[in-house]
């Protein structure tokens, strides 16, 4: 349920809803914490970009945004049960040292459940991998996070849907 306070209050929240008259619509959660985040700039450049595009004030909320759709996004893949067909898609910088030799690793250790895989040249530095799974969504997990955790990985995704029965 959210409490409506007057902006004087001390908050401790982590979401704030301007609204008439000077008051705020919080959902409670925890103090506002600060913390620091090391980014690449092209990384950085390209957040500010897509948070001036879509209105937000400031970089703080952008990043509580991004935050709350990355836990949305994991609660929801923990709930998913049983045999699935996946596929991973990742994107990663081929010039990273050891990167391509770990990525080929790491397919064949799980080859009781890739089906296929694709591979894609970007660009001079970019690689896109598409890999075709089939099997228990923990197994299916289990290779997205271990190609995840892989430095040079840029980007990866988790899809799934259920077997035809």
């Amino acid at each position: 349920m959210h409490s409506i306070i007057n902006a004087r209050e001390k908050i401790y929240c982590l979401i704030q809803y301007h609204i008439p008259h000077g008051m705020i619509i919080m959902e409670p959660e925890q103090e506002l914490m600060r913390i620091g985040v090391s980014l690449p700039d092209n990384l950085l450049d390209r957040f500010d970009e897509i948070l001036a595009k879509r209105g937000y004030s400031s970089r703080s909320e952008g990043i509580r945004d991004a935050i709350r759709s990355y836990i949305r996004y994991y609660e929801w893949t923990s709930e998913v049960k049983g045999e699935r067909i996946g596929v991973i898609s990742l994107t990663y910088n081929h010039e990273q040292h050891g990167l391509v030799d770990a990525l080929a690793d790491a397919q064949h250790e799980h080859l009781d459940v890739i089906r296929s895989s694709m591979h894609i040249h970007v660009d001079k530095r970019t690689c896109l991998e598409i890999i075709a799974l089939h099997g228990d969504v923990e197994d299916l997990k289990g290779v997205a996070e271990s190609l995840m955790a892989l430095k040079g990985v840029e980007h990866l995704k988790l899809t799934t849907i259920s077997t035809i029965k």
